[in-house]
């Protein structure tokens, strides 16, 4: 079994500048990434209203597959128009790893 897991550091439109600005922009992201069946949630900078981590994880028979999920995920980040993706970062985790 293997586990991957993704996290995305996002700038957010000026006009988030509120919670309810944000989580404009937060939910849709969120719901977008589950089409990629991982898990995924608002994992950092919940207390800024410009900016959110966004984190997923997946876990598959292969470090290939879990490989593929992520690599699509962040396709789909860097592809969103109204968001900058300023930072990525991965973590893979197989058998051998205690």
């Amino acid at each position: 079994m293997f586990i991957g897991s993704a996290e995305f550091d996002l700038l957010l439109p000026s006009d988030a500048r509120s919670l309810k600005g944000k989580r404009a922009y937060v939910r849709p992201i969120v719901a977008a990434l589950r089409k990629y069946e991982v898990a995924v949630a608002e994992v950092g900078h919940q207390e800024l209203h410009g900016r959110t981590v966004i984190g997923v994880a997946a876990v598959a028979g292969d470090h290939g597959h879990v490989r593929e999920i992520l690599d699509a995920c962040e396709h789909h980040m860097a592809g969103r128009p109204e968001v900058e993706l300023l930072s990525s970062r991965r973590r893979l985790f197989g058998p051998e790893d205690d």
